[in-house]
Order: structure tokens, then sequence, then C-alpha cells
């Protein structure tokens, strides 16, 4: 009986005597460097969707004057052009989830390169506005899509452990690309940077070749062969894989017997306040006017007195992308609360100098005053944004509804960002115009405007998210900001610290009593 007791603790695989230990520690770290190795090479094939976005997004600002004086286009001609963009996306995004689920990760990041590839070339070539608008409706369909499965993908193929870091590398991107659009367009005319936009969709579509696709799809739909192949890939071929399979196909076998989402579904009494404060960031994201600023920076400086936009939207590049990496740095480390709080009150300060800087012009308040306080302000206000109210409500929106709402929840919510995203950025160069100097309307009415949205932004931030006089609210404020990460993973240690933070978010929302919150007013 010992002697059994005895082979059955001897190990299954012997080992050599002289490289049992340094060997074994050995493999598990050329596995382990293999793994993170795939992990980001993948990861920078699916950000350059990301990057794509940016660039998109960053592009009418710097090519206003040069399309509008070579093209001969109106003020409203070339406001449709600029807002086009936002109807395309908000098609991509309603279709983006059914596309991604029937054709997989990689397959739904190459249609969106080809809609944009095929977007910027007849930009490149249009002789007239409607060429333009084509051009500029693909494109937004295109990043519409990669709006999705960008995200998606990367928060699939990552461990647990470095899922948050990875996701946040997103909204880094996309500041990158517009920067770059903001940078290059200075120095180069519109045809040219166009062009240039097509550069990353040429890039991704060759990295697709390469990288595996998204385990948990593969999975879901019943590749299993091909499931176990990626997740191995990814996780280096001398790691052991069965523990992670097992709960993938766990969780998928639970997924398929859970109800199927509606729309109409988030509007009952279970969902209807985690739908009002997704939904409600979204709205009070678009319209404190940060599309406006990406849209038509340069005409904004112009109007503000600038002998030409270059130097501030140089300014704007030199802000934004630090400060988006901070915001990456202090999402998890600060909370979410502190973050928008903060972000909200910056964006509505930057917003109020540049009103100040316009009502400075009409009133010749001295030399250059409007000039330093429009800079000033919009720097603030850049800065604010990607420190905080670029990525956050985003993640909030990720955490704050259950799996099986997820779906059609995202959709809402992107359909409302997009929506407000086309209000905001058509409507912005005729306020400017009507808003001008010697108009009936006050030139900072129009600024005036975005502040006043900015600053109950800013009371939504304190009342609504994180009602401190409501202990449903900061129950889960406190789960929210403390113990979740950007998708919803804890650490193992934190987890024996506290049981229940390895429980998903929306449990705390639809099982608590909160009839309490209180809501956007």
């Amino acid at each position: 009986m010992e002697h059994e007791d005895q082979e059955a603790q001897k190990p299954l695989l012997a080992t050599a005597a002289g490289s049992s230990g340094g060997g074994r520690r050995g493999d598990a770290s050329a596995a382990s460097s293999s793994s993170i190795a795939v992990v980001v090479t993948s990861t920078a094939v699916a950000v350059a969707g990301s990057f794509e976005f940016g660039i998109s997004v960053g592009y009418s600002s710097p090519s206003q004057p040069g399309i509008m004086r070579d093209l001969n286009l109106s003020l409203a001609e070339y406001s449709v052009f600029g807002s086009i963009l936002t109807i395309g996306a908000m098609l991509g995004a309603i279709v983006s989830g059914t596309v991604a689920d029937r054709v997989g990760r990689r397959s739904a990041m190459a249609i969106s390169d080809l809609l944009c590839i095929l977007g910027y070339l007849l930009i490149t070539f249009s002789q007239n506005s409607w060429w333009l608008d084509i051009g500029r409706l693909s494109t937004g369909c295109g990043i519409g899509l990669l709006s999705y499965v960008v995200p998606v993908y990367i928060s699939e193929i990552t461990p647990k452990n470095l899922r948050g870091g990875f996701a946040t590398v997103n909204q880094f991107m996309i500041c990158c690309g517009a920067s770059l659009a903001y940078v290059l367009g200075t120095f180069i005319t519109w045809r040219t940077l166009a062009i240039i936009g097509v550069a990353p969709c040429l890039l991704q579509l060759v990295g697709l070749l390469v990288i595996p696709e998204s385990p948990r799809w593969l999975a879901r739909f019943g590749h299993l062969g091909e499931f176990e192949a990626a997740l191995q890939k990814l996780r280096g071929k001398g790691n052991d894989i069965c523990d992670e399979a097992a709960e993938i196909k766990d969780f998928t076998e639970k997924f398929q017997h859970l109800p199927k989402s509606k729309m109409l579904d988030l509007f009952q009494k279970d969902y209807i306040h985690a739908v009002t404060v997704g939904v409600g960031l979204m709205v009070l994201q678009q319209f404190g006017g940060v599309n406006a600023i990406c849209f038509y920076a340069s005409e904004i400086f112009v109007s503000a007195g600038f002998s030409s936009g270059s130097t501030g939207m140089l300014a704007m590049v030199a802000v934004q992308i630090p400060m988006t990496g901070l915001g990456v740095l202090l999402m998890d480390k600060s909370g979410r609360r502190p973050l928008l709080m903060v972000s909200a009150a910056g964006t509505c300060l930057g917003c109020l100098l540049v009103g100040f800087s316009f009502l400075a012009k009409e009133g010749h308040w001295g030399k250059d005053l409007n000039i330093w306080l429009a800079l000033t302000g919009i720097l603030i206000f850049g800065g604010s944004f990607s420190l905080g109210m670029g990525g956050i409500p985003w993640v909030i929106m990720s955490e704050i509804f259950p799996i099986n709402m997820k779906g059609a929840a995202g959709s809402l919510v992107t359909l409302v960002s997009w929506l407000g995203s086309w209000i905001v950025s058509y409507a912005f160069n005729f306020l400017l115009v009507w808003n001008s100097y010697g108009k009936l309307v006050k030139p900072n009415d129009n600024f005036g405007a975005n502040k006043v949205s900015l600053l109950r932004n800013f009371g939504s931030c304190i009342f609504c998210i994180s009602c401190t006089e409501c202990r449903h609210v900061l129950h889960l404020c406190n789960h929210m900001w403390s113990h979740s990460c950007v998708c919803g993973a804890a650490s193992a240690g934190n987890q024996r610290k506290n049981p229940r933070r390895d429980s998903s978010l929306h449990e705390l929302v639809l099982n608590e009593p909160l009839s309490q919150m209180i809501c956007f007013v």
C-alpha cells in the first residue's frame, strides 16, 4: 500500500537530474515571452484600425481650407462633408455586432479596411462634393465597424492580468492617429493626406494574415479544433491552456442558454438605470463639443484671431498624446469618478476660456488677449477630454450591462454617441458663422452652450454616478472604481482579499435596490 502511495506521488513525466530546475524555469520564461510576443503583435495589428479611426476623425480639420478652395465648396457643403463621417459610423456601428459575429473578428476588420480604402481613394481623386461625400461616408462605415470590433478582439485575446492595460491602447492610438492628421495636414495637401490615410488599412490587412482569430469567437461558433490552436498560439507553445480552455467553453455554454436580447428589452425595469447612465454619459460626452473641436480646430483658431490654424493644431498634438497616456496610467489607480470629475471640470473651463476669447475679440480687451485665451482654452479642453471623458464613458458602459444585454446595449449607446457627434459636427460651422463678429448673437454663446452642457456633465459625475448620499449607488461605485478593471477581471490577489470582487458588476446593478438612484436631470 505504501508502495502504491509513493508511486502515485511521483510525477507523470520524469525530468533529467541536471536540468530539472533551471530547464523548467527557462522553458516557462521562453513560453511566457512567446505568449506576450504573440499577444502584443496581435494587439498592434488590431489597433492599426484605431489609428485609422483617429486619422479619419482628424482629417477634416487641417483639410478644410484646401478642400473649400480647390473644389469651390460652400460652408454648407463642407459641413456635410465633415459630418457625414458620423452618419457612416452610425450605419457601421448598427451592423457591427452582427458582422463581427457572422464572419469573425479578423474578417470584420478586413471589411472595415476595404471600406476605408475605398473611401480615401474616392476622396483623393474627387472633383466635386458628391465624390467627397460618398468617400467620407464609406470611411465612416469602416470606422463605425472598427469602433466595435477592435476593442472586442483585444479583450478576447489578452490574458486577464493584462486585459485592462491592453484595452486602453485602443483610445491611445485613436488620439495618436488624430494628432498625426493634424500635424501632417499643416504641411501637405488634402489629397496627399487622404493617400496617407490608406496606409494603416494596408498594414492591418497584411497583419490580419498572420494573427490568430479570437478563441472566444471560435469556441462560440463550434470551431473547437481551431479554437484550441488559436488559444495555444496566443498563450505560448509551452503553456498549459487546459484551465482557460475549459473556462471559455463553460462560459460559451452558459451564454448559449441566456435569453436573446433585443433593443426594446433594455427599457425594462431591470435595465433602465444602467441605460440611463450609459446613454446619459454618451450624450454629455458628445454635446460637450469635442467633435466640433476635432473636426474644425483649424477654423476655430482662425476665427479666434490666428493667422492660420497650424500653430494651434500643433500645440493640441503636444498636449493630447501625453494626457491620453496619463489617463491610461491613472484609470485603474485613481478610479473612474475622480478622473471623470477632473476631466469634466477641465473641459468646462476650456470652453469658458474659448468663449471669453471671442468676447475679448469683440470688446478689444487687449492686444492678442483673445488669441492666448483661445489657445489656452482649447489646449485645456483637449487635454482634459483626453484624460478621462474620452475613454471612461465607454469603460463604464462595458461594465454595467449583463453579458446577454451587452450586444443590444452596445449598439444603442454607440448609435447615440454617433448621432450626437453628427449633430454637433454638422451644426457647429453654422453656429460659428451665426455667432461671428457683428451678428445679433453674442460670439461667445456657442461655446457657452458647450460650457453649460459640461457643467451638467460635471454635476452628473458627482450626483448620478457616485452620489455619496445614496448608499446603493455608493456600493455600486465602490465596486466599479475600486474592484473592477476595464474588462471586469480582478487579480487573484484581490479575489482572495475580497471574494465579491470576482462577481460581475451587472449583478450589483440588477440585484441591488436602485430605485433611489439619482438620474440625469
